[in-house]
């Protein structure tokens, strides 16, 4: 699909289209946070089940990621987008009507599969409508979307779990996607697809495979246990999957995904920036919003607020982070706001203890937004600038990719340390995790001595999880300084274009040209 004019007002309409829909979809991911403690209730979920329900999202999303955009490619990546918005809007409905925590599981599947038609299908097609000299505003807008999602799924959750019950957090899906499948329709052109030859059926099992396989083991270990027979058989399974979808992609002669661009190093390392940033992000949020709940006793609405000022900046500083970007550089950007992540979770590590006030949390969490806001615009925009235009949606897919591997491995990562500790300063001899808190606030008075026992070691726990969030931004920082390739002039004072000063005049500029077809 060819850009729409400069003068053409519906590209920004289009835009807002695109944005909603990964609106949608995003929330998905953090909704369920703050019902944790509902669903417990409502749906006499044991630990097990409330971990299915919060991952059979991201284990179905993670694993068709690179699928989507190869069908995307083939079919065309508005034709995709609606299906996917189709899909999530019945899967949504079925969620709503569930009965049971196997039934809430299997349509949340659902969903997570038709999200992962959404993602790359959005950002493809922003690089497509835009020309070069706006893609950069573009693509930054579309990344404060991204995170703004993941920010409100909390706050949406508890606005509704205040009112109505949890089904709503899923009813309110259903007029979301109508009103955005007709946006679509009336403002993003149709596309046709690009890629030629027979579907790349083996390299779709094999990377599906391998995605899935390495999910389930990440969000599976704080449970099984990290040297279980079962994660370390599923961790060598997907491993070898992957190396395998790695050497298909390599020979086919229609490969579903181009890997050889990873062979860019400004491609790859920006993704790896994408995934240490969500790493941080998803395993601070899985466990900050629980400690609103269960350790300051606030309800699910004031819960989801807390999250309301991380979202607010985080979106202001990524949509205008192109003026940054122009005036200092990519790298300096990156490095900034990776930076600024740090030192925000670094104090949030400190002050969140039982009696801190919310408003000095809501300000900390502010802090950490814009540290998020100044990387994710610019290290995904430098990430689609460094491909070649047809592989945009490949790259948008392996983008979508990372993010979300980065964000598993962020709550499996952090979800077990925290665990660890909660068990070993609860109640010594007592075998319990983080997920039975709730069970603990059920079963005693708010005075207890066990209540208070158990709020006490969460919070140690939540702080030792969240330092190790800094200390993984804080090495995330040094390294985008180390390794990410400096301009050899001075970056011009102007916003960031296709691609970026840094990247145009970098040493991988020959190399990523070379890699691109």
């Amino acid at each position: 699909m060819n850009s729409l004019e400069p003068t053409d007002r519906r590209r920004w309409a289009a835009q807002g289209a695109l944005c909603t829909s990964l609106v949608v979809v995003t929330i998905d991911n953090t909704v369920l946070n703050t019902a944790i403690p509902t669903l417990a209730r409502e749906l006499h979920a044991t630990t097990v089940d409330l971990q299915w329900i919060n991952n059979a999202y991201t284990l179905a999303f993670a694993a068709l990621l690179i699928t989507a955009g190869g069908l995307g490619a083939r079919f065309g990546h508005r034709r995709i987008l609606l299906t996917g918005l189709t899909l999530f809007a019945l899967g949504s409905a079925c969620a709503a009507l569930s009965h049971t925590s196997l039934q809430l599981i299997g349509w949340r599947t659902v969903m997570g599969a038709a999200a992962a038609l959404v993602m790359p299908a959005t950002l493809s097609l922003v690089v497509s409508i835009f020309a070069p000299h706006e893609r950069g505003r573009a693509i930054g807008i579309w990344s404060a979307t991204a995170g703004l999602g993941i920010a409100i799924g909390p706050v949406a959750g508890g606005v509704l779990l205040e009112h109505f019950n949890w089904g709503s957090v899923f009813w309110i899906n259903l007029p979301l996607v109508a009103g955005v499948i007709a946006a679509t329709i009336l403002l993003v052109p149709p596309a046709r697809g690009i890629t030629k030859g027979s579907f790349d059926i083996p390299g779709l099992l094999l990377s599906a495979g391998g995605l899935a396989l390495m999910v389930d083991a990440l969000t599976q270990a704080s449970l099984r246990g990290w040297s279980s027979p079962v994660t370390l058989v599923e961790i060598v399974s997907a491993t070898a999957l992957l190396a395998v979808f790695i050497w298909w992609e390599l020979r086919a002669s229609a490969p579903m995904t181009d890997v050889r661009i990873f062979t860019s190093r400004v491609f790859s390392i920006s993704n790896a920036i994408l995934a240490v940033t969500f790493f941080a992000v998803f395993g601070v949020l899985f466990t900050y919003t629980q400690y609103l709940q269960l350790v300051r006793g606030y309800g699910p609405l004031v819960a989801g607020v807390g999250a309301v000022p991380f979202a607010i900046v985080m979106a202001a500083v990524a949509s205008s982070s192109d003026r940054m970007v122009g005036r200092f550089g990519v790298r300096s950007s990156i490095a900034s706001g990776l930076a600024v992540m740090s030192v925000g979770l670094l104090v949030l590590s400190i002050a969140a203890d039982r009696y801190a006030p919310f408003g000095i949390l809501a300000a900390i969490m502010a802090l950490v937004g814009a540290g998020m806001g100044l990387v994710m615009a610019p290290a995904t925009t430098t990430s689609i600038s460094s491909v070649a235009p047809q592989q945009a949606s490949m790259a948008s897919s392996i983008n979508s990719v990372v993010r979300e591997l980065g964000g598993v491995l962020g709550v499996a990562v952090i979800g077990t340390v925290v665990a660890t500790v909660f068990r070993s300063r609860f109640e010594p001899g007592v075998d319990t995790s983080t997920a039975d808190l709730a069970q603990i606030h059920a079963g005693a008075p708010p005075a207890s001595a066990l209540t208070d026992a158990a709020n006490q070691a969460y919070t140690s726990a939540m702080s030792t999880g969240i330092q190790i969030c800094a200390a993984v931004a804080f090495v995330g920082a040094l390294a985008v300084i180390a390794l990410f390739p400096a301009p050899r002039l001075p970056a011009p004072r102007r916003p960031v274009s296709s691609p970026p000063a840094d990247l145009a005049n970098s040493d991988d500029a020959d190399a990523r040209s070379s890699s691109n077809p």
